[in-house]
């Protein structure tokens, strides 16, 4: 019962606090003082680029300062008639040519690359997945990395690859 008492008191405490912080001319929770200066003078605006010849409602890319965000990349043909057949290698390594093609939109390699994540649909892949993944990148250049097993990806895909890539701007 005391215990209750006490949280309850506590509880109120908080309650309180934060009112009283949120009724002040005070912000409630200040940031640093070189968060509060002006912005600098230019300001990064996103440059899009849809994804040529579909409909579908996201970029191909996006361009925000010198980073390149790019959209998942799964293993599908180029002609666009679905999966390239041969499982995971196969699809891995379209995937990864297919980002190479995007790159080379703004005159970039996959050395511009400095982080990836990876959707497999099959983490027992992981490996088979590796062994294609790192004859796109120079020994001891590879990209930060994240990799997730997921219930299932579009079309009935093994994998799914998102990069961003350094792309200087200035």
């Amino acid at each position: 019962m005391r215990k209750d008492r006490a949280k309850s008191r506590v509880q109120g405490a908080l309650r309180a606090g934060l009112i009283a912080a949120s009724l002040s001319s005070a912000p409630a929770f200040a940031a640093p003082a070189s968060a509060q200066e002006a912005p600098p003078a230019q300001s990064a605006s996103a440059q899009y680029r849809p994804l040529e010849g579909s409909t579908t409602p996201y970029s191909e890319a996006v361009q925000v300062g010198d980073v390149l965000y790019l959209a998942g990349k799964l293993g599908t043909a180029a002609d666009g008639s679905g999966l390239v057949p041969g499982g995971i290698e196969a699809e891995t390594r379209r995937a990864m040519e297919s980002i190479g093609e995007t790159l080379a939109k703004y005159d970039l390699t996959h050395d511009a690359v400095f982080k990836c994540t990876v959707f497999l649909a099959d983490i027992e892949d992981f490996a088979k997945f590796n062994a294609v993944y790192r004859t796109f990148f120079k020994e001891g250049r590879y990209p930060a990395r994240s990799t997730v097993a997921v219930k299932g990806l579009a079309l009935g895909a093994a994998i799914e690859v998102e990069c961003l890539a350094h792309n200087p701007q200035g």
